[in-house]
Parts: structure tokens; sequence; C-alpha cells
């Protein structure tokens, strides 16, 4: 267990550490000032009013109005104060989550992106689920979390300056408490209350740490849980009308009900053993109320002190064993941080060794350089290690098209996805011709916003004239779009598949790149509309290198040379290009 925590104290710091000395260092350090003075003088305030409850109590008990309602006056100017610094201290901790949240959020999307490693864990990962929660809602609980459980009104700093000072007050306050031992005599405890209050309050530590070490792997597993239920919506959401044709309800609302089983089933877990807790946690705290008039009445009893010496000597112990018991009123988001600390570093080493291997030498050389495309002998590979394609050998001259054809299953798609640079399981050499590539799937993505973005998309600069777009879309046959290039809809959902294919070769004649991809990119088209965007490619002004998946006959035309992996698969031998 020590080890464990050890583990997540160093993980924590890991991912905390790099904040602190980024650009945003002078914002982050001066926040952090702010908020650690802020909460010295929080408990300034909070040691005053303890001496200010002796005061005004001794003031009832000798009924001196005069110093009463002097105290009144006291104590609305301490409440001012203690209102003033609490806000402040609330509102700049919460700038600094901000800040620091944002910064992270963005090394985090970086990451993510960086060298394609959001698709290296779409195709081989199976450990590091969700990343999207991770970042989205994993980082919020992280900075969250972190500076409440350290320097926020109720952190661990707070409870340090609170133990110090009141251990000082409750031992000048405190007397002696005198044990009779029979035949050895008597034992003399100095300031016996702090003894007391710390042997109730660590006592009662290590009681919560016994009953809520659980809590950790279940709010570990409840953040799984509910990111794959909100997950399974969301692709529900994204293939409504494939769902709809297929009838396919009853099957979906299957899969939700048995991933919100999951999710159910977890926090039922988590009710009990929180029950639990909460039963001792509660216990602890209503005893907390009594326990010091417990403790301090043989002085009060025994002449040695006054009412507002009781009083005070009772608030004393209580915000010392509050807080000394930090850990007991945290120990529920402590579980909770515990598990996000865990799963943030997770993702953090995980994207780390994918971004490492990348900038490794590859066993698939990609190198560009001169014009056309070059593959030299080829072996593709499976995530697992088994082998899809063996001795891959060929050329496309600069300005040509070449089609890859064959059965489904011989790795056509994984081919192209090699030659695209984005397949790293494998050995071979790739030659691009320089310039820029642009990559067609079957299904085009097509991003959120306007219409303008999604038919210039990748490219950053929007700046293209509308007329050329026009020009543009009515050469692919979508000349009624040309009204809505401003509309900012789901255009996934708004156009039907072939309307997509035909916006992204318009993305090609847009951007003119010198080698297109083409992974069955007109599969929803009828042959003419096929054909018709075929010859625009090949008439282009710029003569892009074409290399293209599909299964239609009349795609040969529109080819200088074809691949047919299904003449491997009988062969087992080189890969033969047929011209």
């Amino acid at each position: 267990m020590v080890e464990a925590k050890q583990r997540t104290w160093r993980n924590a710091w890991r991912l905390a550490r790099p904040y602190w000395s980024s650009e945003d260092k002078a914002w982050a350090w001066g926040l952090l000032a702010a908020v650690v003075v802020l909460n010295f003088l929080s408990v300034a305030i909070i040691v005053l009013l303890n001496q200010w409850r002796k005061a005004i109590f001794d003031a009832l008990q000798h009924y001196d109005e005069a110093e009463f309602l002097w105290q009144l006056g006291v104590y609305a100017v301490l409440s001012l104060l203690s209102i003033t610094f609490f806000v402040y201290q609330t509102y700049l901790g919460q700038m600094l989550q901000i800040r620091w949240r944002r910064w992270l959020t963005r090394q985090y999307l970086n990451a993510w992106l960086d060298e394609r490693a959001y698709y290296r864990l779409q195709v081989s990962d199976t450990g590091t689920d969700n990343p999207d929660q991770r970042i989205a809602d994993d980082l919020d609980r992280f900075t969250k979390h972190t500076i409440a459980l350290t320097i926020g009104t109720t952190g661990f700093l707070n409870a340090g300056i609170t133990v110090v000072s009141f251990l000082a007050i409750l031992w000048s306050i405190s007397g002696p408490l005198t044990i009779p031992l029979g035949a050895w005599g008597d034992f003399t405890l100095p300031a016996y209350m702090v003894w007391v209050a710390l042997i109730y309050a660590l006592g009662g530590t290590w009681l919560t740490f016994k009953i809520g070490r659980p809590l950790v792997r279940l709010n570990f597993d409840q953040q799984r849980f509910e990111a794959d239920f909100r997950f399974s919506l969301v692709r529900l959401r994204e293939n409504t009308e494939s769902i709809a044709l297929y009838g396919g309800e009853s099957r979906e609302l299957g899969n939700f009900t048995e991933r919100f089983t999951n999710v159910v089933g977890n926090f039922w877990s988590i009710m009990k053993r929180v029950k639990i807790l909460g039963w001792y946690t509660r216990t602890y705290d209503q005893l907390a109320v009594i326990f010091p008039f417990i403790v301090a009445a043989p002085m009060y009893f025994g002449k040695k002190m006054e009412i507002g010496g009781l009083m005070q000597t009772a608030g004393a112990f209580f915000e010392l064993q509050v807080a000394l018991s930090y850990l007991i009123k945290n120990y529920t988001e402590i579980a909770e941080w515990q598990s996000v600390v865990e799963r943030l570093h997770g993702f953090d080493r995980r994207v780390r060794e994918i971004a490492a291997a990348a900038r490794a030498p590859q066993q698939i050389e990609v190198r560009t350089g001169g014009e056309g495309i070059e593959v030299t002998d080829l072996e593709l590979d499976l995530p697992d290690g088994s082998a899809l394609l063996r001795d891959v050998g060929f050329s496309v001259p600069a300005g040509e098209a070449l089609l890859i054809a064959g059965p489904t299953g011989t790795g056509k798609s994984t081919l192209l996805r090699a030659i695209a640079g984005i397949w790293p399981y494998g050995r071979g050499r790739i030659r691009l011709g320089s310039g820029t590539c642009l990559f067609l799937p079957q299904r085009p993505y097509l991003p959120l916003g306007t219409l303008r973005h999604a038919v210039l998309y990748p490219r950053e600069d929007l700046a293209v004239p509308t007329a050329k777009i026009a020009a543009v879309l009515r050469e692919v046959g979508l000349p009624e779009l040309i009204e809505e290039l401003d509309s900012a809809e789901n255009w996934a959902h708004r156009l039907s598949l072939g309307e997509q294919q035909r916006l992204a070769f318009a993305r090609v004649l847009l951007t003119q790149p010198t080698l297109v991809f083409l992974d069955e990119a007109s599969s929803a088209l009828d042959e003419a509309c096929e054909a018709l965007l075929y010859r625009l490619l090949r008439a282009a002004p710029w003569r892009p290198t074409i290399v293209s998946i599909g299964h239609r006959s009349t795609l040969r035309a529109f080819h200088d040379s074809v691949l047919d992996l299904g003449a491997m698969c009988k062969r087992r031998g080189n890969l033969s290009v047929v011209t």
C-alpha cells in the first residue's frame, strides 16, 4: 500500500511539474503565492476569533455590557476580513485552476495529435480507453482536486497552518493532567488536551483509511464505465441513419443497457462503501462536538478556568482536531484524485511511448524527394504482429495513376495507409514525391463548422475566393450547395455519402496536392459521376500522382497501371504491376 501511495505521488508530480516551469510560470507562481498568503491570513483570523470567543464569554460571565458591545464590534471586523479572505482565496484558486487546466489541455491535445498518436491508439491500444474523456474531464478533475486538496480553503496547507497555530494555543491554555497510578505514584501529563486531540484525530484517520481504501479503485472504474456509456450514445448519434435503416434499435438498447448496468453496478458498490464510511465519519464528527467539553470538564469544575477559557479551549480543540482530520474530511476527494492521477499518467505515458517510437528509426522507411512514388521490399503486418502482405514493390511515375485491386481482405487499404505514411507495422522502403499529399477515405471526414470549412479541410488558410469554390462545386456536381457555404450545420449528417464523396473531390481540386490517395473514394457514386470526377483529376493542370483502390472494372480506364493483390494471394510471390 505504501508503495502504491508513493507511486501515485510520483505520478502526480510528473503531471504537475511542467506547468510550473512553463511560459505561464509567472502567473502560476504569482497566483500560488497570493493563495498561500490568504491561507495564512485566514488562519490568523481563526486564531483571533478563538481569542475573541474567550473575551466575549468572559464578558457575559462578568455582566460587562461595555466589553460585550466592544467584542461585537471586534467580531464584525474579523468576520468582514474572514469573508474577504475566503472569497479571494476561492477566486484566485479558481483562476489558477483554469489557467493550469488550459495549459495542460493544450499540451495533451498537442501530444495526442503529434505523430498521429490518436491514430495509433485507435489501431493498437486496448488499455488506454476513452482518450477524449481523459482530456476533457480528467484534466479538469486533476487541477480542481489538486488545488482544493493542497491550497484550497480546506486544503492541506490550511490544515497544516491551523495545526501549528492551535497546537501552540492549546498547549498554552491546557493544563497538566495528573493520573494516580497507585503504588507507582502519580503520572502528570503536560498539556494533556494536546495529546488527547492528537490521539483522537490520528486514530480516526487511520480507521478512515482502512474503511475507505476500496474507493480508489471503485472511482477509477466508475469514470471508465461512465465514459464507455457516453461513447455508445455518441456512436448512435453519429450513425442514426444506418441504425434506422437496419432497424437496430433493440440491439442498440441492449448495448446501452449492458454498459449502463456496469455504471449502476459499480455505483452501488461506491454507495455501499460510502455508506460505511459515512457512518464512521458522521459519528466521528458528532463526537468531536462534545468531546472537548468532556476532556476540559475536569479543569472547569475544578475551578481552574472560567467559562471563557472553557469555550476558548473547546474551540481550539475543535479547530485542531478538524485540521488533524484533514484526511478524514477529504478522503472521498482524495480517492477520486488518485484514480484521476492513474488515468492521466497511463494516458500520458502511452502517448509519450508512441511519440518516441514514431521518432525512432522506422522499419517502414518513408522519405520524400524526387517525383512520383516508389515502393521497395515492403512487408506489412497487423498490429498483433501477424503477416498481412509480403514482397511488395512497384513505382508510379509522376503524373500517372495506379489502381490497387483485389478481393476484400487482401490488405488494399492497409497498403494505401502504409504508402500514405500512417501504418507503422512492417518493414520496407517508400519514397514519396516532394509536395503535398491528400488522402480520400471511403467516408470523408467533415469537420464541425461551416460548409466552407468542410470543403477547404484540412487547409488552415480559408482565404480562397468564393467564386473559385463555387466553380469547383459546380464541376463536381454540387451547385446547390454554393448558397450554403457559410452555413454551420452537421454536414456529415446533412449530406448523403455520395454528396460527401463529391465534396472530397472538390477538396482535391481546391488543394491541388502533388499526391492523391483514394480509398474507395467514389464507391457511393454511379459510374457516370465517378468517371466525371476521375476525368477532372486526370486532366488537372498540376498533374497529380494518383494511387486509388476500387472494385469497379470501369476504373481501370482512368489508371495507367494496376496492382493486383488477388494475384499475390494466389502466388505468394512478388506483386505484379499490370500496365
